[in-house]
C-alpha cells in the first residue's frame, strides 16, 4: 500500500515536469517567432537597399581578390627562378666564348658603327656590303694590317663580330623580359627584386662597355705603326664585367636550386670555407690577367715553359718606367704574372682538395671539390700547350673557355659549403 502511493506520487511529479518543459519550449518558440516578426517589420526599403549594396561590394572585393597576381609557393618559385638564372649564366658563357673567338680571329674591329636596333640586320645586297667595306677601309686596322683584304674575307670577320653583338642582345632580352614577367606575377621577394634589377643594369653596362672597348681600336694613332688593337685596360674591364655578371647569376641560381647542407659549424669547416673563398678570388684574378695577356698578345713573347727563354726571370721583366707600368703594359711582365697566378691557383686548389679529404663532408661537396681539382690541372695543361704551340686559335679558345669552367666549379664548391640561412 505504501509502495503504491509512492509510485503514484512519482508518476504525478514526472508528468508535471514534462508539462513544464513543454510549456517552456512553447514560450521559447513564441519568443523566436516574435523576434523574427520584429526583424521582418524592421526591414524598411532603406535597409533593403543597404543590404543589397553591401552584398554587391562583397562580390566585387571577391572578384578583385581572384584577379590579383598569383604567388607560387616558395619552393616552386625558387626552382623557376633558379632555372632562369642558370640559363642566363649559360648564355653569358656563350657570349664570353664567342667574344674570345672574335678577338682571336681579329674580327672585333670589323663593325665600325654601333646602333642598338639598326645593326641587327646585316648587309643584304652587294652594294650594301661594298658600303660597309668602304667604311672599314677608313680605319687603321685595314690601312696597316689588312690592306689587301678582299670582300669575302671582310664578310667573314664582319659576321663574327655581328654574331657576338647579336648574342649580347639575346643575353639582354633573356634577363629583362623574364624579370618583367616574374615581377608582375609576384615571384620576387624584396631581396630578389634588388638582385634582378642589378643584373639587368649590369647587362646594359656590359653592352656599353663593349662598344667603349671597340672604339679604342678604331682611333687613329699617327705615331704608332704597330698592329691596331683595343686597349688592354678596356678589354680587361669588358671581360671582368662579363665574368662578374656570370658569377652573380650562377651563384644566385645555385643558391635557389640547391638546398644547403646542415653541417656542424666547426672551426675546421669555417677554415675550409675561407680557403674556398680565397681560391675563388685567385681563380677570378687569374682569368682577368688572361685578358691583359690577350690584349697585348703577350702569349707570343716567350713560348717556352717553365723557363722564359733560358731564364726563370727574364731580363726585360721591369723594362718600363715607372715600375708599376710594367704590370699592365709590358708583355713580358704580363705573361710572367699570368704564369705565377696560374701556378698559385693550381697550388691553392690542390691544397683545398687535400684539406677537404681529412673532413667529413657531404658527397655532393666532395664531388664538387674533386671536379674543381681535375679541371685545374686540365686548364694548366691547356695553357702550357697554347703557349708552346704559339697560340693556335682553337686551343686558345678552349683555354679561355676552360677558365670559365674552372670559375664555375669553384663557385659550385662555395654553394655546397655555404651556411644554412637563419
Amino acid at each position: 500500500m505504501i509502495f503504491s502511493k509512492l509510485s503514484q506520487r512519482e508518476i504525478l511529479a514526472t508528468s508535471s515536469a514534462s508539462n513544464a518543459q513543454a510549456s517552456s519550449n512553447v514560450v521559447i518558440q513564441e519568443a523566436h517567432q516574435c523576434k523574427a516578426d520584429a526583424i521582418e517589420k524592421m526591414r524598411t526599403p532603406h535597409l533593403r537597399q543597404w543590404l543589397a549594396k553591401r552584398s554587391q561590394h562583397s562580390i566585387t572585393a571577391e572578384a578583385g581578390a581572384n584577379t590579383a597576381p598569383a604567388t607560387v609557393p616558395n619552393a616552386a618559385t625558387n626552382r623557376i627562378l633558379g632555372r632562369w638564372l642558370l640559363g642566363c649564366s649559360g648564355l653569358v658563357v656563350g657570349a664570353v666564348v664567342l667574344g674570345g673567338v672574335t678577338r682571336l680571329t681579329e674580327s672585333g674591329l670589323s663593325m665600325v658603327d654601333w646602333h642598338l636596333v639598326r645593326e641587327m640586320k646585316p648587309p643584304q645586297t652587294r652594294a650594301e656590303w661594298e658600303a660597309e667595306f668602304a667604311k672599314y677601309r677608313q680605319f687603321p686596322e685595314f690601312k696597316i694590317m689588312n690592306h689587301d683584304m678582299t670582300l669575302p674575307e671582310f664578310k667573314f670577320i664582319f659576321y663574327m663580330e655581328w654574331g657576338h653583338r647579336m648574342w649580347g642582345r639575346l643575353v639582354g632580352l633573356a634577363y629583362v623580359l623574364p624579370t618583367i614577367y616574374f615581377w608582375k606575377k609576384g615571384y620576387f621577394n624584396r631581396s630578389m627584386k634588388g638582385r634582378a634589377l642589378g643584373l639587368c643594369g649590369f647587362v646594359f653596362f656590359q653592352g656599353l662597355l663593349g662598344w667603349y672597348m671597340v672604339k679604342s681600336g678604331l682611333e687613329e694613332k699617327p705615331e704608332s705603326y704597330d698592329v691596331p688593337r683595343v686597349s688592354q685596360y678596356r678589354l680587361s674591364a669588358h671581360l671582368g664585367s662579363a665574368l662578374l655578371l656570370y658569377c652573380a647569376s650562377l651563384w644566385t641560381g645555385l643558391t635557389l636550386m640547391v638546398e644547403p647542407h646542415k653541417l656542424a659549424n666547426t672551426k675546421r669547416l669555417n677554415q675550409l670555407r675561407r680557403f674556398a673563398k680565397g681560391t675563388v678570388g685567385l681563380v677570378f684574378l687569374t682569368a682577368l690577367s688572361g685578358a691583359f695577356v690577350a690584349g697585348l698578345d703577350a702569349g707570343l713573347v716567350y713560348n717556352s715553359f717553365p723557363l722564359m727563354g733560358d731564364r726563370w726571370i727574364p731580363d726585360d721583366l721591369l723594362a718600363f718606367s715607372p715600375t708599376l707600368k710594367n704590370f699592365f703594359e709590358n708583355p713580358t711582365t704580363v705573361q710572367f704574372d699570368h704564369r705565377v697566378l696560374a701556378i698559385s691557383s693550381l697550388t691553392a686548389i690542390t691544397g683545398l682538395y687535400m684539406f677537404s679529404r681529412r673532413m667529413m663532408l657531404p658527397r655532393r661537396a666532395k664531388i664538387a671539390i674533386s671536379c674543381l681539382t681535375a679541371m685545374a690541372y686540365a686548364q694548366v695543361a691547356l695553357g702550357i700547350s697554347t703557349l708552346l704551340l704559339y697560340v693556335p686559335t682553337p686551343l686558345a679558345a678552349t683555354h679561355q673557355s676552360g677558365s670559365v669552367a674552372l670559375l664555375s666549379l669553384a663557385i659550385w664548391v662555395l654553394a655546397e659549403l655555404r651556411k644554412v640561412a637563419k
